[in-house]
C-alpha cells in the first residue's frame, strides 16, 4: 500500500485532494460568512412585510426610546390617515459615527447632483467646500449644494447634543423646511405657542434650545452626571455618595470608574466640556475674591478661563486615570454600574436614572444612584431635525410634530400607568416645553421635581470660553487620556501606592503642551483645516510626549518608595 502512495501518480492525485478540500473549506467558510446573518436573523422581523408609507430616522438613542416612540407615532399615523407606517430606524452608532454617515452619504448624493445634472466635473476641491461653512460666499459648490434637495436617504435626525446638531445646521445638512408646510419652520407657523420662553425658549442659562432659523430644536432636555453604585463605592472604602465631578478622582476609585471615549460621544465631550467650564468659574470666582486692583475685569476673565482650563484638563486627567476602561458605547456605562464591575461613571441623566429604576427594590431603594453635580453641569437639549432631501417631508414633519407637541412630551416623561405614558418602559427624560410643567403633569412625571428649568439657573454657559475648543476638547482626552490609558493607568497606581508624592503627580499631570492658549490656538486651527494626515501627525506627537511623560512619573513614584 506504501508503494501504492509513492507512485508518482498517486502523490499527484493526493496533493489534488488536498488542494481541493482547501479550496472547498474557503468555499464553505464564504457561504458561512454570506448566509451567517441571515441564519441569525431573529424570527420575528421588526419590519413590516406590507406597508403603506416609510419614514427613515438616524439616531443615537436607545432602543427603548425607538420602541416607545416608533409605536407611539406608528399608531398615530394609523389612527389619524388610515396608513400603515413602516419605520426604519438607522443606529451607525454614536453621534460621532452618524456625523461621518450623514457627511459620507450627502457627499456622495451631491457628487451625482453636480456631476449629472450640473455636467461639471468632481474634484477634491469640490469634495472639500460643498459641505463646508466656512467655504467662500461665492464658491460654486457650496452654492449649488445649499440650493440643492439632493438626499441622504434619510428623513430625520433624531437624538445628540446641540452642538452635534448646530454642525450639521451650518453644513447644510439640516434644513428648516419651506415655511408653510413642511420643516420646523412650519411648525412655528403652525404652533407659535410652542416656541418662545413659555415653550420652547432659543435659549436658556446661555445653552441653545432650537435654531433660530428652525433647521432644529430641542426635543427634551438633557444634562450629564455621575451614576454610582452604593455597594461598591462602600466596599472600596466611600462612605457617601458622590456629589461632585472631583468625586470620581479620588484615589479610593482607582479601576472603578466607567468612562465612555469622547471621539464617539458627543454627551460624553459635553460632560467633559461642562466640568472644564466649572473650573474655569471657579477660577474666575477666586480671582475676583483676591480683588487684585491691577487687574482690570477682562484680564480677570482671561486670566481665570485660562487657570480654569488647566484645572478641568488635570481633574479630567485623574477621573481618566481612575477608568477601568474606555468604552464606545455610553450606553455600556450604567448597565457596568449596576452590575457592580464600576463604582461609579459619567453618562446622560435618563441612562443614569433608567439604572436606578431598573433595579429598585420594592420598598423604594436601590443599590444604584444618580446624581447631576450642581453648578458643574448645564441643562442642555436632545434635538430634532429634518435632513435635506428627505425622501417624505410629509411624514418626517409630522414625527417631528409629534415628538414636540403634547404627546411626545408625555412619552419622554409620565410613569408608565398614566394616560399618555410609554407602554413598557419609563424614559426618564425631561420635557423640553415649560408650558407642561402643570401640577397636574408634574404629579405624573417620573422626574417632574427635578425642577429643571429652575436648576438651569444654577450654571451658566459661557459658549465663548470654550465654543471653539470644543472639538480641541474632544480631540485631547482621546489622545491624552484614551490613546495613552495603558501608561497613565499604571503611572497612576504607582502614585497611590507611593503615597502621592508631590513631585511625581507634577510631572503627571503637566499640561504645558497643551494650555488654553494652545488648545484655541494652533490645534484648533489643525483640527479646523480637516487636514487628516496633520492631524494624526499631532495626534502621534502629542501621545507619544504623554505617554513617556507619565512613564517617567510612575519611574519617579516607584523611586521614591
Amino acid at each position: 500500500m506504501s508503494a501504492i502512495l509513492q507512485h508518482p501518480r498517486a502523490q499527484a492525485a493526493l496533493a489534488r485532494l488536498r488542494h481541493w478540500r482547501k479550496e472547498l473549506a474557503v468555499v464553505i467558510a464564504m457561504a458561512l460568512t454570506l448566509i451567517g446573518p441571515f441564519l441569525l436573523k431573529p424570527q420575528q422581523s421588526t419590519a413590516l412585510a406590507r406597508y403603506d408609507r416609510r419614514l427613515v430616522i438616524i439616531t443615537p438613542h436607545h432602543d427603548r426610546i425607538r420602541e416607545e416612540f416608533g409605536h407611539a407615532f406608528a399608531s398615530h399615523w394609523k389612527k389619524t390617515t388610515g396608513q400603515t407606517l413602516f419605520i426604519d430606524w438607522r443606529v451607525p452608532g454614536g453621534t460621532s459615527e452618524i456625523a461621518m454617515l450623514i457627511k459620507s452619504e450627502a457627499t456622495a448624493a451631491f457628487q451625482q447632483h453636480w456631476q449629472r445634472d450640473l455636467g461639471r466635473s468632481w474634484t477634491p476641491a469640490v469634495a472639500q467646500a460643498c459641505l463646508n461653512a466656512k467655504a467662500a460666499p461665492e464658491d460654486e459648490a457650496r452654492n449649488a449644494y445649499l440650493v440643492s434637495n439632493v438626499s441622504t436617504g434619510m428623513d430625520v435626525f433624531f437624538g445628540g447634543g446641540a452642538y452635534d446638531f448646530e454642525q450639521q445646521a451650518k453644513a447644510g445638512t439640516l434644513v428648516a423646511g419651506d415655511g408653510e408646510k413642511t420643516g420646523i419652520s412650519g411648525l412655528m407657523k403652525k404652533h407659535p405657542d410652542w416656541f418662545g420662553e413659555n415653550g420652547i425658549p432659543e435659549k436658556l442659562s446661555g445653552e441653545p434650545f432650537r435654531d433660530p432659523q428652525g433647521r432644529w430644536c430641542g426635543a427634551c432636555l438633557s444634562s450629564s452626571g455621575i451614576v454610582f453604585n452604593r455597594d461598591v463605592l462602600r466596599r472600596i472604602g466611600i462612605a457617601k455618595d458622590p456629589a461632585a465631578w472631583e468625586d470620581l478622582a479620588d484615589p479610593l476609585c482607582y479601576g472603578q470608574i466607567a468612562l465612555s471615549d469622547p471621539g464617539k460621544s458627543g454627551s460624553v465631550t459635553k460632560a467633559l466640556e461642562m466640568l472644564i467650564q466649572q473650573q474655569m468659574q471657579i477660577a474666575i470666582d477666586r480671582l475676583k475674591a483676591v480683588a487684585d486692583p491691577k487687574l482690570t475685569p477682562e484680564q480677570i476673565e482671561a486670566q481665570g478661563v485660562a487657570d480654569g482650563w488647566n484645572e478641568g484638563l488635570r481633574l479630567i486627567l485623574r477621573i481618566s486615570a481612575n477608568a477601568r476602561y474606555f468604552t464606545d458605547f455610553s450606553t455600556k456605562i450604567p448597565l457596568e454600574v449596576a452590575r457592580g464591575d464600576a463604582a461609579a461613571g459619567m453618562c446622560i441623566d435618563f441612562y443614569g436614572r433608567s439604572a436606578e429604576e431598573d433595579v429598585r427594590q420594592p420598598d423604594g431603594t436601590s443599590r444604584v444612584g444618580f446624581v447631576s453635580p450642581l453648578g458643574g453641569t448645564s441643562v442642555s437639549v436632545d434635538p430634532i431635525g429634518m435632513l435635506r432631501g428627505a425622501p417624505d417631508p410629509e411624514i418626517a414633519t409630522a414625527f417631528i410634530e409629534f415628538v414636540l407637541g403634547d404627546a411626545g412630551q408625555k412619552l419622554w416623561s409620565f410613569r408608565v400607568g398614566e394616560e399618555g405614558a410609554p407602554r413598557r418602559h419609563a424614559l426618564r427624560r425631561l420635557s423640553v416645553r415649560r408650558d407642561l410643567y402643570t401640577p397636574a403633569n408634574i404629579a405624573r412625571m417620573s422626574d417632574g421635581k427635578e425642577a429643571p428649568f429652575e436648576k438651569a439657573k444654577a450654571f451658566v454657559y459661557h459658549p465663548e470660553r470654550t465654543g471653539t475648543a470644543f472639538s480641541a476638547i474632544r480631540f485631547l482626552v482621546r489622545v491624552i487620556c484614551v490613546d495613552s490609558h495603558d501608561e497613565l493607568h499604571a503611572a497612576w497606581k504607582d502614585i497611590i501606592q507611593a503615597g502621592m508624592p508631590e513631585r511625581s503627580i507634577k510631572v503627571l499631570e503637566d499640561l504645558t503642551r497643551v494650555k488654553y492658549e494652545a488648545a484655541t490656538g494652533s490645534i484648533s486651527k489643525v483640527l479646523a483645516s480637516r487636514d487628516k494626515a496633520q492631524e494624526t501627525r499631532l495626534a502621534h506627537e502629542l501621545g507619544d510626549a504623554f505617554r513617556t511623560q507619565f512613564i517617567r512619573a510612575g519611574t519617579m513614584a516607584r523611586n521614591s518608595r
